[in-house]
């Protein structure tokens, strides 16, 4: 198992993935007007993409997104954003979404990021365990909601620089 950042031609089938997942898990429905978001993360050259691949296979995948004027999360040049971690219905729970997770915050460490935020829906438990058990701890004061009816649970992770650890 390896991870490392998305091959330009391989984003395609990255939000693909993404897509998938989301609808197999019932965090999104079809008709979802998030969905075309999700499909393309990433592609517009923001942000990192990394990917858990097993030889030639895409297996999962997360993005880290440096602070953005127009993010709903982040508040300063000093914080970034998790975003998208997706593992393929196939290979879950086999500890990728894990292996992901903390090569995303390797990465924001190693960028200089103080504080790693995310999102997460109420529903995706699993998930919220794997970031408390990853030292991730809740933000109430920045839950958000991005359409009437989908509320986003914000969880931060503050960092210390490589090296002062």
């Amino acid at each position: 198992m390896l991870v490392r950042t998305a091959y330009p031609e391989e984003m395609p089938h990255v939000g693909e993935l993404r897509v998938r997942t989301y609808l197999d898990q019932g965090l999104l429905d079809p008709d979802s007007p998030y969905l075309p978001v999700l499909r393309a993360l990433g592609t517009s050259g923001i942000g990192d993409v990394l990917v858990a691949v097993d030889g030639d296979e895409l297996l999962g995948t997360v993005t880290l997104r440096p602070f953005q004027e127009d993010s709903e999360i982040t508040l300063s040049p000093d914080e970034a954003e998790v975003r998208a971690l997706a593992v393929a219905p196939h290979a879950q729970r086999r500890g990728i979404g894990r292996l992901l997770l903390r090569s995303v915050i390797e990465r924001a460490r190693n960028a200089g990021v103080a504080h790693l935020v995310l999102s997460t829906q109420p529903i995706m438990v699993a998930a919220q365990r794997l970031y408390a058990s990853e030292g991730f701890v809740r933000l109430p004061e920045r839950d958000w909601s991005p359409q009437p009816g989908v509320p986003l649970l914000a969880y931060g992770l503050r960092l210390s620089a490589r090296g002062q650890e």
